[in-house]
């Protein structure tokens, strides 16, 4: 759309300094042949975009169409130029050939991709530019030293200065092609492998969910002492198998989340859901393992319900990741502080802990896949670093967003924001 508004500024331009110079007549002759021309142009786009790709007879029928509308306004230009120049006299032709190198160089820039297009429009203005030149020499017999020869050969100039650039934009452009090209062969082969890689991420997780949930059973049946009395080393030895049990189960299931999200086959079942009772019954379930850090986890309940849509199961996973974050980066003897802010459209949850604080220019880190804030091979807290970002998927699957902020004095606060129910 640029250049179809340039192209009428330039046209414009010539038919205004036409008109008041020389002929208003020729001015509106040559507008009208600009005005069917730009019409036809503007009809064969249209069909073109109509048109879905397929046929060749459709395909050659559209290149005749763009070569006749090629032909058309190349040869109003030129028409236009070699009327001026007859206008003007047995003179040096500044202003028609200033036009006429002004079309060519546009056509040089704009027309490269079709190449035989722009040899059409390129033969055509070499040809006008040529015969300008020629036509006075010609009929006033003009000496060799006269400025009308000098005139012709600054036009053979200027039309191997217009080849020239023709053939640097049209091998700047088949570069283009090729590097886009070789680009898409590329993207096409990582998304091949990414889907491999999903596939093979995703059927391995389910195979070793099986066997470690069985294994996890006996251990825990071992634990309990239903098969017999352990002595203490055994127990021991037992707890940290079902430790470890539990954290690989953790890990597989999040995965698992994580590729649900990204393939789109993560299943949500929204029901209206008291947002209150749902953060209550998160705080509970994680309390004991807050206090096996010696981490308190405190609720501000609310007196009245808050109504949202959400699906129950995944909202407690996403306030799960949360509080179970909160009480792993929070030093001993300190309480997660959590409380619900309703406010005229949504409600927030915010979760606030006396960590370190995250740095809010952390953000994209914090819920990016596999990453920890402290990823040294020193750090002291565990994890996979899948659960904020398969928790962010999660609430804004569900229309929600969650965020964080650092505290003033101490510590991080997430938000989890969530539309009310309707």
């Amino acid at each position: 759309m640029d250049l179809v508004w340039q192209r009428q500024l330039i046209f414009a331009a010539a038919l205004i300094l036409a008109a008041f110079y020389y002929n208003a007549h020729l001015a509106l002759g040559i507008l009208g042949i600009v005005m069917i021309s730009e019409l036809y142009d503007y009809w064969v786009f249209k069909n073109a975009m109509r048109w879905d790709g397929r046929g060749i007879s459709k395909e050659k029928s559209f290149m005749r169409q763009i070569y006749f509308g090629t032909l058309l306004s190349s040869l109003g230009i030129s028409t236009y130029a070699i009327s001026i120049a007859i206008l003007q006299g047995h003179t040096t032709h500044f202003m028609p050939l200033f036009f006429l190198f002004a079309a060519a160089l546009f056509a040089s820039m704009n027309n490269h991709q079709l190449k035989s297009v722009l040899v059409i429009r390129l033969v055509i203005y070499g040809a006008t530019f040529l015969f300008i030149p020629l036509r006075d020499i010609t009929l006033t017999n003009a000496p060799l030293e006269s400025e009308l020869w000098a005139q012709l050969f600054t036009s053979v100039f200027v039309m191997f200065f217009v080849i020239d650039s023709s053939r640097h934009y049209m091998t700047l452009y088949q570069t283009q092609l090729s590097q886009m090209r070789q680009l898409r062969a590329e993207h096409k082969k990582s998304q091949m492998a990414y889907k491999a890689k999903s596939e093979f991420v995703s059927t391995m997780s389910h195979e070793l969910r099986t066997p470690l949930t069985s294994i996890k059973g006996a251990v825990d049946l071992l634990y309990s002492g239903v098969l017999g009395h352990l002595t203490e080393p055994a127990t021991n030895t037992i707890s940290v198998a079902q430790r470890n049990c539990d954290r690989l189960l953790k890990l597989i299931n999040e995965i698992l989340d994580l590729q649900s999200v990204e393939s789109g086959r993560m299943s949500f079942t929204t029901i209206k859901l008291d947002l209150v009772e749902a953060t209550s019954q998160a705080v509970v379930d994680n309390k004991p393992y807050a206090s096996r850090l010696n981490v308190d986890i405190a609720f501000q309940r609310p007196d009245t319900p808050v109504w949202v849509m959400v699906d129950s199961d995944r909202l407690q996973q996403v306030f799960s990741n949360i509080l179970s974050n909160a009480a792993k980066f929070s030093p001993a003897g300190s309480t997660v502080e959590v409380f619900i802010e309703p406010h005229e459209d949504y409600a927030d949850v915010m979760f606030s802990d006396a960590g370190v604080g995250l740095d809010e220019n952390d953000h994209d880190k914090v819920f990016d896949r596999f990453t920890q804030i402290d990823s040294t091979d020193t750090r002291q807290i565990g994890g996979t670093g899948l659960g904020m970002n398969v928790s962010k998927r999660i609430v804004e699957a569900i229309g929600g967003s969650i965020f964080y902020k650092r505290n003033e004095m101490q510590g991080t606060t997430f938000t989890v924001r969530l539309p009310y129910a309707e």
